[in-house]
């Protein structure tokens, strides 16, 4: 459990730092896309030492998994990009850029529920229940660490 331990500390703690690079010019964008491949790879390297799966489980649920993060990043993106709207000018922002982007944000919400919630019988089509569950519990603990620091991160909405 250790190793599980130590590659979940260095996946949030990439997690973290990626967070607070705000892509403001090519070079940022670019050292942003490097630190999410990173925290993609380590994320994988999470779950499966995470999972004990056998040689044929493996070979069904990463492919699977991996078509699963590639819709969930176009979900994220669109998150990260709601964030990056709103920290760029929250000071001055509109009722109606505020409506805009809170209903932006409870789309991509939206959507990530849902995808959660298609790729739930294609798991279980490939791993046992348990195996199952435990690889949603470390993807909520994960997210749930980055929403945490996202939301000591960004600044409330001036009145």
């Amino acid at each position: 459990m250790s190793c599980v331990r130590i590659v979940l500390a260095s996946v949030l703690t990439l997690m973290l730092s990626a967070m607070s690079v705000r892509a403001a010019g090519d070079a940022e964008q670019a050292n942003l896309d490097i630190l999410r491949d990173t925290i993609r790879a380590n994320k994988k390297a999470l779950v499966a030492a995470s999972l004990t799966l056998s040689d044929q489980e493996a070979a069904q649920f990463w492919p699977l998994y991996d078509k699963y993060q590639a819709e969930l990043t176009a979900v994220n993106d669109r998150a990260v990009k709601v964030i990056q709207d709103y920290t760029s000018d929250y000071k001055n922002l509109s009722n109606e850029k505020a409506m805009q982007l809170a209903d932006d944000w409870l789309s991509a919400e939206g959507d990530r529920a849902k995808l959660r919630r298609t790729y739930l019988p294609e798991f279980a089509k490939v791993l046992p229940g348990k195996k199952v569950v435990r690889f949603y519990q470390i993807e909520n603990k994960m997210e749930a660490v980055l929403r945490y620091d996202l939301a000591s991160e960004i600044p409330v909405v001036e009145q």
